[in-house]
Protein backbone atom coordinates (compact mmCIF):
# COMPACT_ATOMS: atom_id res chain seq x y z
CA UNK A 1 0.00 0.00 0.00
CA UNK A 2 1.66 3.21 -1.19
CA UNK A 3 -1.08 5.83 -0.80
CA UNK A 4 -0.87 7.62 2.54
CA UNK A 5 -3.85 8.73 4.60
CA UNK A 6 -2.98 12.34 3.81
CA UNK A 7 -2.82 11.48 0.11
CA UNK A 8 -6.25 9.84 0.29
CA UNK A 9 -7.75 12.92 1.92
CA UNK A 10 -6.21 15.10 -0.78
CA UNK A 11 -7.80 12.92 -3.46
CA UNK A 12 -11.17 13.34 -1.72
CA UNK A 13 -10.79 17.10 -1.75
CA UNK A 14 -10.15 17.02 -5.50
CA UNK A 15 -12.76 14.34 -6.33
CA UNK A 16 -15.41 14.52 -3.59
CA UNK A 17 -18.41 12.53 -4.81
CA UNK A 18 -21.81 13.08 -3.15
CA UNK A 19 -21.43 11.61 0.33
CA UNK A 20 -23.24 14.57 1.88
CA UNK A 21 -26.49 13.38 0.27
CA UNK A 22 -26.49 10.10 2.21
CA UNK A 23 -26.88 8.88 5.79
CA UNK A 24 -23.61 7.11 6.61
CA UNK A 25 -23.91 4.76 9.64
CA UNK A 26 -21.74 5.35 12.70
CA UNK A 27 -18.75 3.06 13.13
CA UNK A 28 -18.89 0.35 15.79
CA UNK A 29 -15.14 0.13 16.06
CA UNK A 30 -11.94 1.76 14.88
CA UNK A 31 -10.66 5.31 14.98
CA UNK A 32 -13.26 7.12 12.87
CA UNK A 33 -16.84 8.20 13.65
CA UNK A 34 -18.45 6.85 10.46
CA UNK A 35 -18.11 3.49 8.76
CA UNK A 36 -16.15 3.00 5.58
CA UNK A 37 -19.06 1.41 3.72
CA UNK A 38 -18.26 -1.14 1.00
CA UNK A 39 -21.49 -3.16 0.99
CA UNK A 40 -23.44 -1.03 -1.50
CA UNK A 41 -23.48 -4.00 -3.86
CA UNK A 42 -25.65 -5.71 -1.24
CA UNK A 43 -27.64 -2.80 0.22
CA UNK A 44 -27.02 0.83 -0.67
CA UNK A 45 -27.06 3.64 1.86
CA UNK A 46 -30.16 5.76 2.42
CA UNK A 47 -30.35 9.09 0.61
CA UNK A 48 -31.18 11.84 3.12
CA UNK A 49 -34.09 12.98 0.95
CA UNK A 50 -35.79 9.59 1.21
CA UNK A 51 -37.26 10.12 4.68
CA UNK A 52 -38.68 13.55 3.87
CA UNK A 53 -40.22 12.54 0.57
CA UNK A 54 -41.63 9.26 1.84
CA UNK A 55 -43.27 11.10 4.75
CA UNK A 56 -44.81 13.53 2.25
CA UNK A 57 -46.46 10.62 0.47
CA UNK A 58 -47.60 9.11 3.76
CA UNK A 59 -49.05 12.45 4.88
CA UNK A 60 -51.10 12.62 1.68
CA UNK A 61 -52.81 9.40 2.80
CA UNK A 62 -53.58 10.92 6.18
CA UNK A 63 -54.92 14.15 4.69
CA UNK A 64 -56.80 12.82 1.68
CA UNK A 65 -57.64 9.17 2.15
CA UNK A 66 -58.82 7.60 -1.09
CA UNK A 67 -58.80 10.98 -2.86
CA UNK A 68 -54.98 10.81 -2.83
CA UNK A 69 -55.24 8.71 -5.96
CA UNK A 70 -55.98 11.90 -7.89
CA UNK A 71 -55.43 14.83 -5.53
CA UNK A 72 -52.11 14.11 -3.79
CA UNK A 73 -49.17 16.31 -4.74
CA UNK A 74 -47.82 13.18 -6.39
CA UNK A 75 -51.10 11.45 -7.34
CA UNK A 76 -51.10 7.71 -6.73
CA UNK A 77 -53.02 6.60 -9.81
CA UNK A 78 -50.24 7.57 -12.27
CA UNK A 79 -47.44 7.43 -9.64
CA UNK A 80 -45.48 4.66 -11.38
CA UNK A 81 -45.11 6.94 -14.41
CA UNK A 82 -42.90 9.25 -12.32
CA UNK A 83 -40.31 6.46 -12.24
CA UNK A 84 -40.50 5.38 -15.86
CA UNK A 85 -38.48 8.15 -17.52
CA UNK A 86 -35.58 8.20 -15.03
CA UNK A 87 -35.40 4.38 -15.00
CA UNK A 88 -35.35 4.29 -18.79
CA UNK A 89 -32.56 6.86 -18.99
CA UNK A 90 -30.53 4.94 -16.42
CA UNK A 91 -30.57 1.69 -18.41
CA UNK A 92 -30.47 3.17 -21.91
CA UNK A 93 -34.04 2.37 -22.87
CA UNK A 94 -37.13 4.05 -24.23
CA UNK A 95 -39.79 4.95 -21.64
CA UNK A 96 -42.20 2.64 -23.44
CA UNK A 97 -39.77 -0.24 -22.85
CA UNK A 98 -39.40 0.30 -19.10
CA UNK A 99 -41.49 -0.32 -16.02
CA UNK A 100 -40.80 -0.38 -12.26
CA UNK A 101 -42.71 -3.18 -10.52
CA UNK A 102 -42.50 -6.16 -8.18
CA UNK A 103 -39.16 -7.66 -7.12
CA UNK A 104 -36.33 -8.93 -9.28
CA UNK A 105 -37.04 -12.66 -9.40
CA UNK A 106 -40.79 -12.10 -9.76
CA UNK A 107 -40.03 -9.94 -12.79
CA UNK A 108 -37.70 -12.58 -14.24
CA UNK A 109 -40.46 -15.17 -13.96
CA UNK A 110 -43.07 -12.86 -15.52
CA UNK A 111 -40.67 -12.13 -18.37
CA UNK A 112 -39.79 -15.79 -18.88
CA UNK A 113 -43.50 -16.52 -19.27
CA UNK A 114 -43.19 -14.48 -22.44
CA UNK A 115 -39.65 -15.20 -23.56
CA UNK A 116 -38.85 -18.79 -22.56
CA UNK A 117 -40.82 -20.73 -25.16
CA UNK A 118 -39.03 -24.09 -25.28
CA UNK A 119 -39.39 -26.87 -27.82
CA UNK A 120 -37.92 -30.36 -27.79
CA UNK A 121 -35.16 -29.29 -30.16
CA UNK A 122 -34.52 -25.90 -28.52
CA UNK A 123 -35.14 -25.77 -24.78
CA UNK A 124 -31.83 -25.16 -23.02
CA UNK A 125 -31.05 -22.12 -20.85
CA UNK A 126 -27.54 -20.67 -20.49
CA UNK A 127 -26.50 -19.08 -17.19
CA UNK A 128 -23.17 -18.59 -15.46
CA UNK A 129 -22.19 -21.23 -12.92
CA UNK A 130 -21.54 -18.43 -10.41
CA UNK A 131 -24.97 -16.90 -11.00
CA UNK A 132 -26.78 -15.60 -7.94
CA UNK A 133 -28.69 -18.59 -6.53
CA UNK A 134 -32.09 -16.98 -7.09
CA UNK A 135 -31.42 -16.89 -10.84
CA UNK A 136 -30.41 -20.53 -10.75
CA UNK A 137 -33.57 -21.47 -8.87
CA UNK A 138 -35.69 -19.46 -11.31
CA UNK A 139 -34.37 -21.00 -14.53
CA UNK A 140 -34.37 -24.52 -13.12
CA UNK A 141 -37.98 -24.12 -12.03
CA UNK A 142 -38.92 -22.75 -15.44
CA UNK A 143 -37.36 -25.76 -17.16
CA UNK A 144 -39.17 -28.12 -14.79
CA UNK A 145 -42.46 -26.25 -15.27
CA UNK A 146 -42.20 -26.87 -19.01
CA UNK A 147 -41.50 -30.57 -18.48
CA UNK A 148 -37.73 -30.69 -18.96
CA UNK A 149 -34.98 -32.13 -16.79
CA UNK A 150 -33.31 -29.12 -15.16
CA UNK A 151 -29.95 -30.90 -14.99
CA UNK A 152 -29.99 -31.26 -18.77
CA UNK A 153 -31.80 -28.06 -19.70
CA UNK A 154 -29.64 -25.58 -17.78
CA UNK A 155 -26.14 -24.99 -19.14
CA UNK A 156 -23.86 -23.56 -16.44
CA UNK A 157 -20.84 -21.66 -17.77
CA UNK A 158 -17.58 -21.99 -15.83
CA UNK A 159 -14.31 -20.09 -16.24
CA UNK A 160 -11.33 -21.93 -17.64
CA UNK A 161 -9.27 -23.90 -15.11
CA UNK A 162 -7.14 -21.54 -13.06
CA UNK A 163 -9.19 -18.48 -14.05
CA UNK A 164 -11.85 -16.60 -12.09
CA UNK A 165 -13.87 -14.90 -14.83
CA UNK A 166 -15.64 -15.97 -17.98
CA UNK A 167 -14.17 -15.13 -21.37
CA UNK A 168 -16.62 -13.68 -23.85
CA UNK A 169 -15.41 -16.03 -26.59
CA UNK A 170 -16.09 -19.03 -24.34
CA UNK A 171 -19.61 -17.79 -23.63
CA UNK A 172 -20.32 -17.35 -27.34
CA UNK A 173 -19.01 -20.84 -28.07
CA UNK A 174 -21.70 -22.37 -25.84
CA UNK A 175 -24.58 -20.75 -27.72
CA UNK A 176 -25.62 -23.70 -29.84
CA UNK A 177 -28.78 -24.44 -31.76
CA UNK A 178 -30.47 -26.09 -28.79
CA UNK A 179 -30.33 -22.91 -26.66
CA UNK A 180 -33.69 -21.21 -26.21
CA UNK A 181 -32.67 -18.60 -23.64
CA UNK A 182 -29.49 -16.86 -22.53
CA UNK A 183 -29.90 -15.29 -19.08
CA UNK A 184 -26.70 -13.92 -17.58
CA UNK A 185 -25.81 -11.36 -14.93
CA UNK A 186 -24.66 -8.08 -16.43
CA UNK A 187 -22.16 -7.78 -13.57
CA UNK A 188 -21.46 -11.02 -11.76
CA UNK A 189 -22.43 -10.75 -8.10
CA UNK A 190 -19.47 -12.82 -6.85
CA UNK A 191 -16.53 -11.71 -8.96
CA UNK A 192 -17.68 -8.25 -10.07
CA UNK A 193 -16.98 -9.11 -13.71
CA UNK A 194 -18.78 -6.84 -16.21
CA UNK A 195 -19.99 -9.01 -19.06
CA UNK A 196 -19.80 -7.91 -22.71
CA UNK A 197 -23.54 -7.44 -23.01
CA UNK A 198 -23.72 -6.23 -26.65
CA UNK A 199 -21.40 -8.94 -28.02
CA UNK A 200 -23.12 -11.79 -26.16
CA UNK A 201 -26.56 -10.47 -27.07
CA UNK A 202 -25.65 -10.34 -30.75
CA UNK A 203 -24.17 -13.83 -30.63
CA UNK A 204 -27.22 -15.21 -28.85
CA UNK A 205 -29.51 -13.80 -31.49
CA UNK A 206 -27.31 -15.21 -34.25
CA UNK A 207 -27.72 -18.62 -32.63
CA UNK A 208 -31.50 -18.22 -32.62
CA UNK A 209 -31.86 -17.69 -28.88
CA UNK A 210 -33.66 -15.07 -26.82
CA UNK A 211 -31.24 -13.02 -24.69
CA UNK A 212 -32.18 -11.56 -21.32
CA UNK A 213 -30.06 -9.98 -18.59
CA UNK A 214 -30.17 -9.83 -14.82
CA UNK A 215 -28.89 -6.31 -14.09
CA UNK A 216 -29.06 -6.45 -10.29
CA UNK A 217 -25.38 -5.52 -10.02
CA UNK A 218 -25.26 -3.43 -13.20
CA UNK A 219 -28.12 -0.92 -12.88
CA UNK A 220 -26.78 2.22 -11.23
CA UNK A 221 -23.26 0.78 -11.44
CA UNK A 222 -22.29 0.95 -15.12
CA UNK A 223 -23.75 2.72 -18.17
CA UNK A 224 -26.21 0.57 -20.10
CA UNK A 225 -27.73 0.83 -23.59
CA UNK A 226 -30.36 -1.89 -23.56
CA UNK A 227 -32.33 -0.54 -26.52
CA UNK A 228 -29.32 -0.01 -28.78
CA UNK A 229 -27.81 -3.36 -27.77
CA UNK A 230 -31.03 -5.06 -28.90
CA UNK A 231 -31.49 -6.89 -25.60
CA UNK A 232 -34.77 -8.81 -25.60
CA UNK A 233 -35.57 -8.30 -21.91
CA UNK A 234 -33.91 -7.42 -18.65
CA UNK A 235 -34.70 -7.02 -14.97
CA UNK A 236 -32.93 -5.39 -12.06
CA UNK A 237 -33.40 -4.68 -8.37
CA UNK A 238 -33.07 -1.22 -6.84
CA UNK A 239 -31.76 -1.83 -3.32
CA UNK A 240 -28.08 -2.18 -4.24
CA UNK A 241 -26.48 0.61 -6.26
CA UNK A 242 -29.87 2.32 -6.59
CA UNK A 243 -30.15 2.88 -2.82
CA UNK A 244 -33.93 2.41 -2.55
CA UNK A 245 -34.06 0.36 0.64
CA UNK A 246 -34.23 -3.33 1.59
CA UNK A 247 -36.51 -5.32 -0.69
CA UNK A 248 -37.23 -2.24 -2.82
CA UNK A 249 -39.21 -2.45 -6.04
CA UNK A 250 -37.43 -3.71 -9.13
CA UNK A 251 -37.33 -2.70 -12.78
CA UNK A 252 -38.03 -4.47 -16.05
CA UNK A 253 -37.21 -3.83 -19.71
CA UNK A 254 -38.83 -5.23 -22.83
CA UNK A 255 -37.43 -4.19 -26.21
CA UNK A 256 -39.87 -2.21 -28.33
CA UNK A 257 -39.87 -4.84 -31.09
CA UNK A 258 -41.72 -7.12 -28.67
CA UNK A 259 -44.31 -4.54 -27.60
CA UNK A 260 -47.87 -4.67 -28.83
CA UNK A 261 -47.44 -8.16 -30.24
CA UNK A 262 -48.91 -11.52 -29.33
CA UNK A 263 -46.39 -12.68 -26.74
CA UNK A 264 -48.09 -14.56 -23.89
CA UNK A 265 -48.18 -12.74 -20.56
CA UNK A 266 -49.73 -13.10 -17.16
CA UNK A 267 -52.16 -10.21 -16.69
CA UNK A 268 -53.83 -8.39 -13.85
CA UNK A 269 -55.42 -5.09 -12.80
CA UNK A 270 -52.54 -2.88 -13.92
CA UNK A 271 -51.87 -4.75 -17.21
CA UNK A 272 -54.70 -2.98 -19.00
CA UNK A 273 -54.53 0.47 -20.53
CA UNK A 274 -55.09 3.28 -18.05
CA UNK A 275 -57.70 5.07 -20.14
CA UNK A 276 -60.20 2.18 -19.89
CA UNK A 277 -59.14 0.66 -16.55
CA UNK A 278 -62.19 1.90 -14.69
CA UNK A 279 -64.64 0.70 -17.31
CA UNK A 280 -64.22 -2.56 -15.35
CA UNK A 281 -64.35 -4.81 -18.41
CA UNK A 282 -63.55 -8.51 -17.95
CA UNK A 283 -60.95 -8.53 -20.76
CA UNK A 284 -57.65 -6.66 -20.46
CA UNK A 285 -56.64 -4.12 -23.09
CA UNK A 286 -52.87 -4.11 -22.65
CA UNK A 287 -51.00 -1.05 -23.89
CA UNK A 288 -48.17 -1.42 -26.40
CA UNK A 289 -45.61 -0.68 -23.69
CA UNK A 290 -43.78 -2.54 -20.93
CA UNK A 291 -46.68 -1.53 -18.66
CA UNK A 292 -48.51 -4.53 -20.14
CA UNK A 293 -46.29 -6.77 -17.97
CA UNK A 294 -47.55 -5.13 -14.79
CA UNK A 295 -49.98 -7.19 -12.78
CA UNK A 296 -50.87 -5.50 -9.53
CA UNK A 297 -51.71 -2.05 -8.23
CA UNK A 298 -48.33 -0.32 -7.61
CA UNK A 299 -47.35 0.02 -3.92
CA UNK A 300 -46.95 3.79 -3.57
CA UNK A 301 -44.93 3.84 -0.37
CA UNK A 302 -42.48 1.33 -1.87
CA UNK A 303 -42.22 3.37 -5.06
CA UNK A 304 -41.41 6.57 -3.20
CA UNK A 305 -37.79 5.70 -2.25
CA UNK A 306 -37.14 4.41 -5.77
CA UNK A 307 -38.35 7.70 -7.24
CA UNK A 308 -36.12 9.66 -4.85
CA UNK A 309 -33.07 7.61 -5.84
CA UNK A 310 -33.75 7.74 -9.57
CA UNK A 311 -33.98 11.52 -9.39
CA UNK A 312 -30.46 11.58 -7.91
CA UNK A 313 -29.12 9.52 -10.80
CA UNK A 314 -30.97 11.72 -13.27
CA UNK A 315 -29.42 14.83 -11.74
CA UNK A 316 -25.83 13.56 -11.44
CA UNK A 317 -25.69 11.24 -14.46
CA UNK A 318 -24.50 7.65 -14.70
CA UNK A 319 -21.66 8.68 -17.04
CA UNK A 320 -20.19 11.02 -14.43
CA UNK A 321 -20.58 8.36 -11.75
CA UNK A 322 -18.91 5.73 -13.93
CA UNK A 323 -15.88 7.98 -14.43
CA UNK A 324 -15.50 8.42 -10.67
CA UNK A 325 -16.11 4.71 -10.16
CA UNK A 326 -13.19 3.83 -12.42
CA UNK A 327 -10.92 6.22 -10.50
CA UNK A 328 -12.09 5.06 -7.08
CA UNK A 329 -12.00 1.34 -7.86
CA UNK A 330 -8.63 1.80 -9.54
CA UNK A 331 -7.28 3.39 -6.38
CA UNK A 332 -8.57 0.54 -4.24
CA UNK A 333 -7.10 -1.96 -6.69
CA UNK A 334 -3.65 -0.41 -6.31
CA UNK A 335 -3.98 -0.42 -2.52
CA UNK A 336 -4.86 -4.12 -2.59
CA UNK A 337 -2.16 -5.12 -5.06
CA UNK A 338 -0.62 -7.63 -2.65
CA UNK A 339 -3.91 -9.51 -2.10
CA UNK A 340 -5.57 -12.12 -4.31
CA UNK A 341 -8.19 -10.13 -6.22
CA UNK A 342 -10.45 -12.31 -8.40
CA UNK A 343 -12.16 -9.39 -10.15
CA UNK A 344 -10.79 -8.59 -13.63
CA UNK A 345 -7.93 -6.08 -13.50
CA UNK A 346 -9.13 -4.30 -16.66
CA UNK A 347 -11.37 -1.37 -15.57
CA UNK A 348 -13.52 -1.99 -18.65
CA UNK A 349 -14.36 -5.49 -17.42
CA UNK A 350 -15.53 -4.62 -13.92
CA UNK A 351 -17.96 -2.37 -12.11
CA UNK A 352 -17.59 -0.75 -8.68
CA UNK A 353 -16.48 -3.96 -6.98
CA UNK A 354 -13.34 -5.84 -6.07
CA UNK A 355 -13.61 -9.38 -4.73
CA UNK A 356 -10.76 -10.84 -2.71
CA UNK A 357 -10.03 -14.46 -1.95
CA UNK A 358 -9.13 -14.52 1.72
CA UNK A 359 -7.86 -17.19 4.13
CA UNK A 360 -9.54 -18.25 7.35
CA UNK A 361 -13.18 -17.59 6.45
CA UNK A 362 -14.70 -14.50 4.85
CA UNK A 363 -17.42 -14.10 7.48
CA UNK A 364 -15.01 -13.99 10.39
CA UNK A 365 -12.87 -11.47 8.55
CA UNK A 366 -15.82 -9.20 7.75
CA UNK A 367 -16.84 -9.19 11.42
CA UNK A 368 -13.33 -8.18 12.49
CA UNK A 369 -13.29 -5.39 9.92
CA UNK A 370 -16.65 -4.10 11.18
CA UNK A 371 -16.11 -4.24 14.92
CA UNK A 372 -12.38 -3.49 15.11
CA UNK A 373 -11.91 -1.07 12.21
CA UNK A 374 -15.33 0.34 11.27
CA UNK A 375 -15.09 -1.09 7.74
CA UNK A 376 -18.26 -2.70 6.33
CA UNK A 377 -17.59 -5.31 3.64
CA UNK A 378 -19.67 -8.19 2.31
CA UNK A 379 -18.65 -11.80 2.88
CA UNK A 380 -19.48 -14.75 0.64
CA UNK A 381 -18.43 -17.95 2.30
CA UNK A 382 -16.16 -19.68 2.34
CA UNK A 383 -13.43 -17.33 1.14
CA UNK A 384 -14.61 -14.30 -0.86
CA UNK A 385 -14.74 -10.77 0.58
CA UNK A 386 -16.49 -8.22 -1.63
CA UNK A 387 -15.65 -4.52 -1.50
CA UNK A 388 -17.78 -2.04 -3.47
CA UNK A 389 -16.44 1.52 -3.63
CA UNK A 390 -19.70 3.17 -4.68
CA UNK A 391 -18.99 6.45 -6.50
CA UNK A 392 -21.99 8.27 -5.01
CA UNK A 393 -20.80 8.09 -1.41
CA UNK A 394 -17.55 6.14 -1.03
CA UNK A 395 -14.29 8.05 -0.58
CA UNK A 396 -10.61 7.55 -1.22
CA UNK A 397 -10.14 7.71 2.53
CA UNK A 398 -12.58 4.79 2.82
CA UNK A 399 -10.38 2.86 0.39
CA UNK A 400 -7.28 3.69 2.43
CA UNK A 401 -9.03 2.57 5.65
CA UNK A 402 -10.09 -0.76 4.11
CA UNK A 403 -6.62 -1.49 2.75
CA UNK A 404 -4.93 -0.50 6.01
CA UNK A 405 -7.29 -2.75 8.00
CA UNK A 406 -6.82 -5.72 5.67
CA UNK A 407 -3.06 -5.30 5.76
CA UNK A 408 -3.07 -5.23 9.54
CA UNK A 409 -5.33 -8.27 9.85
CA UNK A 410 -3.95 -10.43 7.04
CA UNK A 411 -0.42 -9.06 6.77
Amino acid sequence: MTLSETGALQLDAADPGHRELFDVPPAQGGDYPDVAYFAGNSLGLRPKATRTELLEDLDAWAALGVEGHLDAARPWLPYHELLTGPAARLVGALPSETVVMNSLTVNLHLLMVSFYRPTRSRHRIVIEDAAFPSDSYAVRSQALFHGYDAEDAVIRLRPRPGENSLRTADVVEQLGGDVALVLLGGVNYLTGELMDIPTITKAGHAAGAVVGWDLAHAAGNVPLSLHDWDVDFAAWCSYKYLNSGPGALAGAFVHERHLGGDLPRFEGWWSTEAATRFEMRPEARPPATADAWQVSNPPIFSMSPVRTSLELFDKIGIGVLRERSVRLTGCLSELLATFEVITPADPGRRGAQLSLRVPGGAGALSRRLRFEYGVIADAREPDVLRLAPVPLYSTYHDCWRAAAALTEVLG
